[in-house]
């Protein structure tokens, strides 16, 4: 970073920050502190009214705005792709505003920069992992779920769980405190402290139905930070399978996440995965066909043989 573009990125960060101290914006852009010093000691002579507190900082004198700040075409099409992605993913009323918003920017761009953004854009797209773009149904969730977070409300919901009970059921009544949401591999992820399980579990949006906000109110722990958040790792079976060495690519992609380590045999590849059930893998091992072979548990060998048999039936 040159030091023009510095010393405007100093003034935006004062403008955003209100107070800011020289090692801080020193470390944020990579620099000494000295140079910080020069940089405000030279936008002081160029009349912007920085003002310096002992102890304190920096910060911009009240009432102080800086004009309006011109795009390149690159930081154009980052702005439009995220209006673009917000559009996509987030509810009705963030859709709308990411519309109102794009329409802002593009209208103040100069004609030659709204150009070069249009034709790099129209060599992108947004693409869900996986997923389709989000449907109407879990966009209308996302927005009761992020409504009951800001209003700590509880929600109540049927959810789809991935593995049946014993018994056989999938759906599960839940009552539940929201904590966030976040978008993982292409799905809008609920966390939130389930009243059942008394733990913090993680729903996918798009496996509720009946999602209601409830009067009931919460308080989240002062100790969680959706940032630093991080899920406690329950799973401890181990499955072995010996697999053709030419698919190792389609189990890392759609099993990664699951996937502990892999080896070289004189057979094939041995890839050991950690789950929390072994009919976890059930799906994708089926998928993968006569490429694998199922080592260990037996109970899940015995599992993959009776589906393939009810396959067999009805072909």
């Amino acid at each position: 970073m040159n030091k023009t573009d510095r010393q405007l990125a100093i003034m935006l960060e004062l403008q955003r920050s209100k107070v800011l101290r020289a090692e801080d914006l020193a470390s944020l852009f990579e620099t000494s502190v000295r140079t910080i010093y020069r940089d405000i000691q030279a936008l002081s002579e160029m009349g912007v009214p920085i003002i310096g507190a002992p102890g304190h900082g920096y910060s911009l004198m009240e009432g102080y705005f800086l004009p309006p700040i011109g795009f390149s075409a690159e930081e154009a099409v980052a702005l439009l792709m995220g209006a673009d992605f917000i559009e996509q993913r987030l509810d009705g009323d963030y859709a709308h505003k990411a519309k109102a918003a794009r329409r802002k920017i593009e209208a103040i761009l100069p004609e030659a920069v709204r150009d070069e953004s249009a034709r790099v854009r129209e060599t992108m797209r947004i693409l869900g992992v996986g997923e389709p773009v989000t449907g109407l149904r879990e966009k209308e969730y996302l927005g009761q779920a992020r409504r009951a977070i800001m209003e700590r409300r509880k929600l109540r919901m049927t959810y789809l769980k991935k593995m049946p009970e014993p018994d056989g059921n999938r759906k599960s009544a839940r009552e539940v405190a929201p904590y966030g949401l976040a978008f993982i591999q292409g799905n809008w992820v609920l966390i939130a402290r389930c009243d059942l399980r008394q733990d913090i579990r993680h729903f996918r949006l798009s496996r509720m139905t009946g999602l209601i906000v409830l009067e009931d109110r919460f308080l989240i722990p002062d100790e969680f930070n959706l940032n630093s958040y991080r899920p406690s790792d329950d799973r401890n079976e181990r499955v072995l399978v010996l697999a053709n060495p030419e698919i190792a690519d389609k189990i890392a992609e759609t099993c990664h996440f699951y996937m502990e380590s892999t080896s070289d045999s004189k057979d094939g590849l041995i890839v050991t995965f950690v789950v929390r059930r072994p009919e976890e893998l059930l799906s994708s091992i089926l998928s993968w066909g006569g490429d694998v072979e199922v080592l260990e548990p037996q109970s899940l060998r015995q599992r993959i043989r009776e589906e393939a048999e009810k396959i067999l039936k009805r072909c």
